[in-house]
């Protein structure tokens, strides 16, 4: 039985159990900080943390980054680049027999295969990746995912190294430490 289901899951964590593992200077009394934090970030499954695609590390905001100017792109800006990759992305899958509300997200492994070929050094990055990230078949395939989306989100046709490097940068951010599997 097959149960159709599309969601978008958006979670946060705490580096470690009191929150402070991260903060310069701070010496966690359950050891040292990297133990502490390796043994509550392995509270996540590997399978599940496996299915997360960005996994980012935020700092906790300081006064000095609340007097900060506002950033160069704004909201409209940033949701009229979105737009403009999910209307590509839509024409792309449509040329392929693909639903017109085919994305990245949704296409078929063997389609964004084809959609999301790196150029030569891209396809030596994560060749490379694959072997020292060991990466899953999922994880190969979501990082091409979120490669394409990158490349799409600046105009270009190929994903490029740089679009595999930015990608791969958002899935290891979350991997453990040896130590703590």
């Amino acid at each position: 039985m097959t149960y159709p289901a599309r969601f978008q899951l958006v979670a946060a964590m705490n580096p470690c159990r009191c929150g402070l593992a991260l903060e310069p200077g701070y010496a966690c009394r359950r050891g040292p900080n990297e133990r502490c934090v390796a043994q509550y970030g392995a509270r996540i499954s590997g399978p599940l943390l496996d299915r997360i695609d960005l996994r980012i590390e935020v700092a906790a905001v300081t006064a000095a980054d609340l007097i900060l100017p506002p950033p160069a792109e704004g909201s409209a800006e940033a949701a009229a680049r979105v737009a403009a990759a999910r209307a590509l992305q839509s024409t792309r899958y449509a040329a392929l027999g693909l639903p017109a509300a085919t994305t990245n997200a949704t296409c078929p492994a063997t389609v964004i295969e084809t959609a999301a070929t790196p150029d030569a050094e891209g396809a030596a990055l994560i060749r490379h990746a694959a072997e020292t990230m060991r990466l899953s078949a999922r994880g190969f395939h979501r990082t091409l995912r979120v490669a394409r989306t990158l490349a799409d989100l600046d105009g270009e046709a190929q994903v490029r190294r740089l679009h595999l490097a930015e990608a791969l940068s958002y899935r290891a951010r979350g991997e453990r430490p040896a130590a703590a599997a």
